[in-house]
């Protein structure tokens, strides 16, 4: 037979996977802007510029790349130029949109001050910022209208009283959460403070862990009191049956756009080897992080492709060189904990837990705040992971007048179910991604609830958020809501939001952590949102069983009810 002219069809090449960045796997090409600014000189080193040239030579002289990149590692971000609405946020460029100041992000790692502390960012905050300090959901304290000149003072101040910015912001391990109540609660095991100064100490600011492929959110506790189930890395306090008291590890939590609950991964790590179990975790994610698209780039997207067992196996395998115990779950309890009101502490003592309304906190209101608790014999102070405080080491005789003295200076110990329960992100009125305003509006909102529900006998925690990226938790709240600009029934182009209903971190006996219910097309302006929450928590109270929370009545109510 002769051969055929024709020629062969070539076989197609199988089409190779693109990679996604990842170092591990070598892929070291910086493959985003991100990224090119990281390569391009650690962002730790922007201090020294800030200290030796910007400060010196003002705003105008400062790096772009530096402006909107490393200066976060330091806990600084441009803040939005005042008169822009939510409307031109995605049209505008970054220099359009910012000013020529900075919020400045003070980390306050579990929470823990002392007077001295607290004295130091209330007179900053009045010297520097205009008399901004917010306490976060973070448990951080945030200023604003900061100039780069006042920065070196700032940090010096700071620093002298074991305050510090260091990757308060950034690609890199932010501030580590913890109980506001370590050391001194009835209920409490074991004192994760020594693991959370060890972390500290070892681990922040050094260029191993500076660079990661996003944020990095850690909660060390032993008691279940902080939003453990929406961070990258969560250890939380459990009896393990033959070894004793240890902590349970939790990895890839996150919300933001797409909301994730962190998962179990089944093992029971003591208290002296968290530290090192916490940067295995972090070298994990360094090293095998998503790093091409920005925004997979985070722990949760890797967790989710690799599932728990693999990602305990590297864990164990590549960065801790032996296999860990396995563990239980940790036992929750009874009812959610906000530590808000008088609680015994072990020693006899007492703390006070009191909420200023979403957060809003100024320096003159902490300086006072310091002035009560030296009166009341307390050098200790404690922010929570839901903008509020706590004043501790509070003897019997004095409880009653510390209380009244807080209230006086805006402080409620006694607060109505909607001032204990509301939480609003920085919103538009400094934020360059917000589209709405948050704080004000969530001040209104609890005023007008308070007038029209005063006796409400329910606790519904509402989150306010002024953009997608759920700084404020909305997906995991009794009502979410997240801002956007709507039409009202005038056809007028307004500020408003898209409202989530039910969610839950699943934080006692009980609950289930979800993201609750979202009904297609429910949201209200700003306007409207007092009565309409208003109406559904009516609405609650006539259909709710015996006990039953109000997500629970959220995922059986008819929807007319939710409207």
């Amino acid at each position: 037979m002769a051969p055929s002219n024709t020629p062969a069809t070539p076989t197609a090449r199988p089409r190779k996977a693109r990679g996604e960045g990842q170092w591990a796997l070598g892929h070291r090409e910086p493959l985003n802007p991100n990224e090119r600014n990281k390569k391009d000189d650690n962002p730790l080193n922007v201090r020294a510029r800030i200290e030796n040239i910007y400060a010196h030579r003002g705003f105008a002289s400062i790096d772009p790349s530096d402006l909107r990149g490393r200066f976060r590692w330091w806990g600084l971000y441009t803040q939005r130029k005042a008169g822009i609405d939510g409307g031109r946020t995605a049209v505008l460029e970054p220099e359009e949109l910012e000013d020529e100041y900075f919020m400045l992000r003070v980390r306050i790692d579990g929470g823990a001050l002392n007077l001295a502390q607290l004295r130091t960012i209330a007179g900053i905050s009045t010297e520097f910022a205009r008399d901004s300090a917010d306490i976060t959901d973070r448990q951080n304290i945030q200023m604003h209208w900061i100039r780069v000149e006042d920065v070196p003072e700032i940090w010096r101040r700071l620093e002298a009283v074991g305050l510090q910015t260091t990757e308060a912001c950034g690609d890199c391990p932010r501030v580590v959460l913890g109980s506001p109540v370590a050391g001194i609660s009835v209920d409490e095991v074991i004192d994760a403070t020594p693991a959370i100064d060890e972390i500290l100490a070892r681990y922040i600011g050094d260029p191993q862990y500076s660079n990661l492929p996003r944020k990095f959110k850690t909660q060390i506790s032993w008691l279940a009191d902080g939003p453990y189930l929406a961070n990258d890395v969560s250890f939380v306090g459990v009896e393990h049956p033959e070894h004793g008291p240890g902590f349970d590890l939790w990895v890839g939590g996150g919300l933001s756009t797409n909301p994730r609950l962190a998962e179990r991964l089944g093992v029971w790590v003591p208290l002296a080897e968290v530290p090192d179990v916490w940067a295995g975790v972090v070298g994990v994610f360094r090293d095998y992080g998503y790093r091409r698209l920005r925004h997979r780039a985070r722990l949760k997207f890797l967790l989710a492709d690799w599932g728990v067992e693999k990602f305990r196996e590297v864990l164990e395998k590549e960065y801790l060189g032996r296999t860990m115990l396995d563990g239980p779950a940790p036992d929750l309890p009874e009812k959610p904990i906000d530590h808000i009101g008088v609680h015994k502490q072990r020693d006899g003592r007492n703390y006070v837990g009191a909420a200023p309304v979403v957060g809003r906190s100024s320096g003159t209101q902490l300086s006072r705040l310091a002035d009560l608790a030296e009166q009341h014999g307390s050098d200790r102070v404690r922010l929570t992971a839901y903008q509020k405080l706590l004043v501790l080491d509070v003897a019997d005789d004095r409880v009653e007048s510390l209380i009244g003295g807080l209230r006086e200076i805006g402080l409620e110990a006694r607060p109505s179910s909607w001032r204990r329960g509301t939480m609003a992100c920085t919103g538009i009125e400094f934020c360059k991604l917000a589209i709405v305003e948050t704080k004000a509006r969530g001040e209104e909102l609890v005023a007008r609830l308070e007038e029209r529900l005063g006796d409400f006998d329910a606790d519904i925690s509402v989150h306010l958020n002024g953009c997608p990226n759920a700084c404020a938790r909305t997906q995991v709240a009794d009502i979410g809501l997240k801002g956007q600009l709507m039409l009202n029934a005038r056809g007028e182009q307004v500020e408003g939001f898209q409202i989530h209903l039910g969610g839950a971190l699943g934080m006692a006996k009980g609950e289930t952590a979800g993201f609750g219910r979202k009904l297609r097309g429910l949201k209200a302006t700003a306007e409207e949102l007092p009565e309409y929450v208003e109406r559904v928590a009516r609405n609650y109270l006539d259909g709710r069983t015996s006990g039953e929370t109000f997500a629970n009545w959220v995922m059986r109510a008819e929807e007319e009810l939710l409207k």
